[in-house]
């Protein structure tokens, strides 16, 4: 099975730099997107791929974060959001599987100076809890924009950036406080050493000198780690300030 999530900073956008032709190529089983920025009703028909169905979780106020995903296969079940969460900014979407849950979250940012931090750790909380209640019914695969970057490794310039958005010490330990509750980080897994980033800053040539983080992941439970093939960051596909990230598993 094959899965693709991208933050790509408003679809509509996006499609017209060149999102359709890198869909088609991938060839998902699941595509799960971050930050649609858009309605229902914005949906075109070349939005729509054939042989897919889709889901989509739409933030309240208009032209802000939302969740979608494309699926080949229907699911048993489909639950937007998550208990507690009533802020309606469409930030999570789960689809059921005989084999297993998939879970497509867009995390909050924390915003400059911190000022959205005491939010985050209560979405953090409930977040987790919804994933740890599915993870005793079934494995979970969680991806998305997780907005932080966990370990030093995931970020250019670790050492300026401590009390920054997605690398407080706050975010970074909700991250570590999930993975010990029962999930691992595939990519990091799977490649220990290997530095590479999701998501760079439209400023300073961000891109152009890679000076990025790693904050969009795919999270496994333990027990399906083993049939984890592969966990991929395609970081030269353009279109978006995020790249795409992909995940391979065998069921």
């Amino acid at each position: 099975m094959k899965i693709v999530s991208w933050n790509v900073n408003g679809l509509r956008a996006c499609m017209t730099k060149g999102f359709a032709d890198f869909f088609q190529e991938a060839g998902a089983d699941l595509f799960a997107i971050q930050e649609t920025k858009m309605q229902p009703e914005q949906m075109s028909e070349e939005m729509k791929f054939a042989g897919y169905h889709l889901y989509m979780n739409s933030a309240e106020k208009k032209g802000y974060s939302g969740t979608l995903v494309y699926a080949k296969k229907e699911p048993l079940s489909v639950v937007y959001d998550i208990e507690g969460d009533t802020t309606k900014e469409g930030r999570v979407i789960t689809l059921e599987y005989p084999e297993f849950y998939f879970v497509c979250a867009y995390v909050p940012n924390s915003k400059e100076g911190l000022a959205r931090l005491p939010y985050r750790m209560e979405w953090e909380e409930m977040l987790k809890k919804h994933l740890l209640t599915l993870n005793k019914k079934k494995p979970v695969i969680y991806t998305g924009d997780l907005n932080v970057a966990h370990e030093e490794i995931d970020i250019k310039n670790p050492s300026s950036n401590h009390k920054n958005a997605g690398f407080s010490d706050e975010e970074r330990e909700k991250m570590t406080q999930l993975l010990a509750a029962g999930f691992k980080d595939t990519f990091r897994e799977l490649y220990p050493q290997e530095i590479k980033y999701s998501w760079w800053s439209y400023r300073f040539h961000a891109r152009e000198n890679n000076a990025g983080w790693r904050i969009d992941y795919f999270l496994v439970s333990d027990r399906l780690m083993p049939k984890v093939i592969d966990s991929q960051i395609f970081d030269t596909v353009q279109g978006s300030d995020h790249c795409p990230i992909g995940m391979e598993v065998r069921f």
